[in-house]
């Protein structure tokens, strides 16, 4: 590293600790979703592999955490692998889906993540599905971040899935679907939902400079924030995470009113 980038790398911890200084933690979001996009066009950058990039993204996702931590985020949604990712080539997907695995095993060994997963776990390889349940459970009593992984997710997806279940749940009830439709309203949807009783994300943050959602909880996000960072996933700092902060911690939100 040559001079230059040192006082680089001094002058952004220094903003960092600055920005992080001036951060009221009671309005520091309690949610907040992550579109950790990038990792192949970082490793193109980098004239590296996409497995590589993939790598370096996941290495990343504890570090995020942990600066979660600092400031008193309760929940948080990596989206890992949407429903859309399966239409890549195997060549990509099959390594993806291991490095994947990986995370969730790291997560649940840390001892201060309690993991959830969210999206369709028919979609994923036997001995994945088996990897997250044993997450969830091993990690069920932990009192830390609650950290749901976004695996074989898509919005829209997520909300056929919660209306199969309000149908099957009546079903099992013996409730009409005359009843059921008289009943069904927002808080029934909610209830049904991967999430269940979570709060929605008050901040949800997209790295590499995409601007649109892709699907990514589209029920749940109807009055949250959002943040977009020209950074790519693998390089995102604690400094641009601080910005997101300062930024969200600067809105006045008004929840549609």
């Amino acid at each position: 590293m040559n001079l230059r980038d040192k006082l680089r790398g001094l002058l952004v911890r220094l903003y960092a600790r600055r920005v992080e200084g001036h951060l009221d933690h009671a309005q520091v979001p309690k949610h907040i979703g992550v579109i950790m996009d990038g990792n192949r066009r970082w490793a193109k950058a980098a004239g590296s592999t996409t497995v590589h990039g993939h790598r370096a993204g996941a290495e990343k996702i504890e570090e995020f955490l942990g600066w979660c931590s600092e400031t008193d985020v309760g929940v948080v949604t990596l989206w890992l692998l949407s429903t859309d990712n399966f239409d890549r080539a195997e060549e990509e997907l099959v390594p993806l889906l291991g490095i994947i695995e990986d995370v969730v095993r790291t997560l649940a060994a840390d001892g201060r993540w309690r993991v959830h997963h969210v999206g369709t776990p028919d979609l994923l390889p036997a001995g994945m599905q088996r990897t997250l349940k044993e997450a969830e459970e091993s990690t069920a009593d932990i009192d830390g971040i609650l950290v749901n992984v976004a695996i074989g997710y898509g919005g829209r997806q997520e909300i056929a899935d919660a209306v199969r279940s309000m149908i099957l749940d009546a079903q099992d009830k013996g409730v009409s679907m005359e009843d059921l439709a008289e009943s069904v309203d927002i808080d029934m949807i909610g209830r049904h939902l991967y999430t269940g009783a979570q709060p929605d994300p008050d901040l949800v943050i997209r790295t590499s400079g995409e601007q649109r959602l892709s699907g990514f909880m589209l029920w749940q996000t109807a009055h949250s924030e959002y943040y977009f960072c020209d950074v790519f996933w693998p390089a995102f700092r604690k400094v641009d995470f601080l910005r997101a902060l300062r930024d969200y911690e600067a809105r006045h939100r008004r929840f549609g009113g």
